[in-house]
């Protein structure tokens, strides 16, 4: 109770909620356009590789972004940034509302999606520089609770398309939640007075010679490329392998995404307790498992039961990761957010795209789904082969972190 009290009077809570809000109502932006792929593929007329590339590319304009940000972050500040980043956000709001006539434009707007998805960049550092280590880690976990973002879009974006007989208005009305957050966020959110130094390339290029960040970069690929790569993709495949029509598709979506949002801290939490390795072990296996299985095209209700746990293995595993990396690179844990993070977008950019690539090229989507089981249990693979080299280096058998990190010992 202490605890919770100290956090309260510690900070400053109107940054905390403008982060809160920045990045919720970003997020829901940023993942706009995959439920709203069924109703778009009426007026234009895609096949699966380019129905695949619509929904991937916000997640790759993310992923190149969000280090443009990170940079912008360090150097102006991430109140600054986060008022550029909206901004910039409302460009392909307009664009696809009023200017989309055709599907090559329909993808730049896409891919300039990604100014919403590289909030990452500015919410959380906003949030966390107001807070002493102790609660960095909750601050951080208030201003990045956007499943509620995601679950608005998959709730309501097909709803309001069918509506109004028209998807592009949906991009008009994401500009009103955008906007009055931007004034909200203008009037309330303030830099700590405390900022750090701007990193230099020379730290990144310092971090990145070290091969235990490829690994952690590979766990997040897998982790959280596998849960918004699919977040982005079921409707499309809820729509194209059962037949639902757009709006059941994409609740049926939602009920999958809730469940690995909700389990993300869970996997934090779980792993405090048992060891980060010991739980990503489990998750890997389980994620395989429930991939493997949805290989199958088992009915309906079947599949529903799967995904969501599937879906609850992957999020939790995005905890688990972040539980770890802070054991590893407690020194360097700003920069390895941003590096690990742009890293999972490379993830969730692919899965969409190897799987409408071979569902064209095989008209299933087993091969695509046994692929992605495949790379989740080599990943398990991977983590079991480094636990041997981490306990002699810096774990101990439990899973968690010595006295004294490797960091301190290579002078990092």
């Amino acid at each position: 109770m202490m605890e919770k009290k100290g956090f309260w009077q510690s900070g400053h809570k109107p940054t905390l909620f403008s982060a809160f809000l920045y990045f919720d109502v970003s997020f829901m932006i940023w993942v706009l356009i995959g439920p709203l792929a069924v109703i778009i593929a009426a007026d234009y007329p895609m096949d699966p590789v380019q129905k695949a590339n619509l929904v991937a590319l916000p997640i790759l304009g993310g992923s190149i972004l969000r280090l443009v940000l990170g940079f912008m972050t360090d150097y102006i500040g991430p109140k600054r940034t986060a008022q550029i980043g909206m901004l910039l956000t409302l460009v392909p709001l307009i664009m696809g509302w009023k200017f989309v006539h055709s599907l090559d434009q329909l993808y730049i707007v896409a891919l300039l999606l990604g100014f919403a998805g590289a909030s990452f960049a500015a919410a959380l550092p906003l949030a966390s520089q107001w807070y002493t280590k102790e609660h960095q880690s909750l601050a951080m976990g208030i201003a990045g609770a956007d499943n509620s973002g995601t679950v608005i879009s998959t709730l309501f974006a097909n709803r309001l398309a069918q509506h109004y007989g028209s998807w592009e208005v949906v991009f008009g009305l994401a500009i009103i939640p955008i906007a009055v957050v931007f004034i909200l966020f203008t009037i309330f959110a303030k830099n700590s007075p405390n900022l750090p130094a701007p990193k230099t390339l020379s730290q990144y290029a310092r971090v990145l010679s070290q091969g235990d960040a490829w690994v952690f970069c590979t766990f997040y690929c897998v982790t959280f490329g596998g849960f918004v790569g699919l977040s982005n993709y079921l409707t499309i495949f809820f729509n194209t392998e059962y037949g639902l029509a757009p709006v059941r598709a994409a609740d049926f979506t939602t009920f999958c995404v809730i469940a690995g949002s909700f389990f993300r801290p869970v996997g934090g939490y779980l792993s405090d307790k048992i060891g980060g390795t010991r739980m990503l072990t489990i998750l890997y296996g389980g994620a395989g498992i429930m991939l493997a299985a949805v290989a199958t095209i088992p009915p309906l209700p079947v599949v529903l039961i799967i995904l969501f746990v599937g879906m609850m293995c992957l999020g939790a595993g995005n905890g688990s990761v972040f539980q770890l990396v802070p054991q590893r690179f407690g020194n360097e844990l700003g920069l390895m957010t941003g590096i690990i993070g742009a890293a999972g977008g490379l993830g969730s950019y692919a899965l969409p795209l190897v799987l409408g690539k071979l569902y064209q090229s095989t008209g299933s989507y087993a091969p695509g789904f046994l692929i992605l089981s495949g790379v989740t249990l080599c990943s398990l693979i991977l983590l079991t082969v480094m636990q041997l080299s981490w306990r002699n280096k810096w774990m101990d058998k439990g899973g968690k972190a010595r006295l004294e990190p490797i960091t301190e010992q290579l002078n990092v």
